[in-house]
């Protein structure tokens, strides 16, 4: 049996001796107190405090689909700063700086990440770890970069290829870890 109620930050909702502070939740001196705005649910059968939100915050978790802004460039990794969570509207709640290792980057072998990725590109990429911090990686097909700018003109790159990327002002080519949808992805 669960008993429900709207409560309030900082609002008294169990104590200790009864329950257990769950999500949304914290004890403090042997009483639960709500941590957000939402609905209380007392779990009788657990033995639970948790506060259900109406608008939880979006908290990244493994499996979930991220775009990111490429930071800076190792031989080995690439630092990249995640801007949004496919699917959600809400902002990031938590850390945002992640990870790519040059292994987590293409299903194929690659010695070097600026061989794939370049600082400023945007990718698409699925979280593989969040502990002890954010990782990512871009090795499936509909992953990699959706859009990049080319390094001296700043003009949007256009595919040409698999994995080749073309600027038509200054008539240079680069390689990138594409996405199967690079260039059709509206930020």
């Amino acid at each position: 049996m669960k008993e429900k109620r709207e409560v309030f930050p900082g609002d008294e909702v169990a104590v200790e001796e009864e329950y257990l502070a769950s999500d949304g939740t914290f004890a403090s001196d042997g009483v639960i107190y709500a941590s957000q705005i939402g609905i209380l649910e007392l779990d009788h059968e657990e033995m639970t405090a948790r506060v259900i939100s109406p608008n939880p915050p979006n908290v990244l978790k493994e499996g979930d689909i991220v775009f990111a802004t490429i930071a800076d460039t190792r031989s080995t990794m690439a630092t990249a700063d995640v801007v949004v969570s496919d699917g959600k509207l809400r902002d990031i709640g938590g850390e945002t700086y992640a990870t790519i290792h040059v292994s987590k980057i293409s299903p194929g072998y690659t010695d070097d990440v600026s061989k794939e990725l370049r600082k400023g590109d945007r990718v698409r990429a699925v979280v593989i770890g969040i502990k002890p911090s954010l990782q990512l990686s871009t090795k499936d097909e509909h992953m990699g970069v959706v859009m990049s700018l080319c390094g001296k003109c700043k003009s949007e790159l256009i595919r040409k290829g698999k994995t080749q990327l073309y600027c038509e002002q200054c008539d240079r080519s680069f390689t990138r870890k594409l996405a199967d949808d690079y260039g059709n992805v509206v930020f």
